[in-house]
């Protein structure tokens, strides 16, 4: 799983070779992916947060691993994991993730105003 996520993020990232101009791509608010077919890669954005709720709770792990590593790439200091509040399962899998995650300096709930207990802001070590 983690390599076909690498891959497509590759994919996704990486300009074809003699590719035609597009039209300019909408804001990320009206962009809205279809949801993946259950064998099929999801194609995810990488922007300063990731909404877990369209991945199936098996795939969760390795969906926030790539997603921090290419994050951290991309020089984000900080970003935001939304898993939802629930019976708090996806919470405790995300943060025990965060927990060893050798990027990860520091991680906590997220105030009323960015999701509360069903987001966890995570602060990313310095690029170096």
């Amino acid at each position: 799983m983690l390599r076909r996520l690498r891959a497509l993020i590759q994919q996704l990232f990486s300009p074809a070779p003699n590719t035609p101009p597009t039209e300019p791509k909408a804001p990320p608010a009206q962009r809205k992916a279809p949801p993946p077919a259950d064998d099929e890669p999801a194609v995810v954005p990488i922007e300063d947060s990731i909404d877990l709720h369209g991945f199936q709770p098996r795939d969760i792990p390795s969906v926030v691993e790539e997603y921090l590593l290419e994050a951290h790439h991309r020089g984000f200091v900080e970003v935001r994991i939304i898993h939802g509040r629930g019976k708090g399962v996806q919470r405790r899998v995300v943060q025990s993730l965060l927990a060893r995650h050798r990027l990860v300096a520091s991680f906590r709930d997220a105030p009323a105003s960015r999701g509360g207990w069903g987001a966890t802001l995570v602060w990313l070590k310095p690029r170096g």
